[in-house]
């Protein structure tokens, strides 16, 4: 098999396995999974650390689009519709069943995983996400640095979105609302909520 085609195989198939498994699966039934020896494995990921992190590579960072921050800031679109769409994109690309599962499995197994993807979602969607709804507000300050209760504020929103996935892929709920027709209930109760307890975050201390 080529390398480039063996690299892509083992990827694939570690990617199948820990979210199967979790991240306490050791590389030795990978490899018997895979029908390949363990040192051939170590050929192509030099550790199970690394490999770890090519699987974090694919499918976190290899999912993530970076135009979603400019779809949440173009105020060419009412904020709703804005959301409403970026949440179908979000939710098509993030929740499937692997991404779910090795997401929870790497929360587990404190990988490091989770931090580093929750400091991305903070630092690019929800801070903008938390300017766009200063200006829903009609407190147009985007100098001001976002507060830590603001951030908290808008994950009520962006939690509640993936725990439809968890409910659904973790604890295997048959859940008879299909995803938009719930995130559009959520997003409309959400904003019709930030008017008033928005405004009181961003009220001087």
């Amino acid at each position: 098999m080529p390398p480039a085609q063996r690299e892509k195989q083992i990827l694939e198939g570690a990617i199948s396995f820990f979210s199967e498994v979790g991240f306490s699966g050791q590389t030795r039934e990978l490899s018997r999974r895979l029908g390949i020896t363990q040192p051939l494995l170590y050929r192509y990921f030099s550790s199970k650390q690394a490999l770890i992190e090519r699987v974090y590579d694919h499918v976190f960072l290899g999912r993530w689009n970076p135009n979603w921050v400019g779809l949440i800031q173009d105020q060419k679109l009412p904020l709703r519709e804005r959301l409403i769409e970026f949440y179908r994109q979000y939710a098509a690309a993030t929740y499937q069943p692997e991404w779910i599962r090795i997401y929870i499995y790497a929360g587990l197994a404190d990988t490091g995983l989770n931090k580093r993807y929750l400091d991305l979602i903070e630092r690019e969607l929800l801070s903008a996400l938390c300017l766009e709804l200063r200006r829903y507000c009609g407190h147009e300050d985007s100098s001001t640095k976002v507060s830590h209760e603001e951030v908290e504020f808008a994950w009520s929103l962006h939690g509640g979105m993936f725990y439809y996935a968890v409910r659904h892929f973790i604890f295997g709920v048959d859940i008879h609302v299909d995803f938009m027709t719930n995130a559009t209930l959520v997003l409309d109760n959400f904003l019709d909520g930030v008017g008033g307890n928005y405004r009181k975050l961003l009220k001087p201390k």
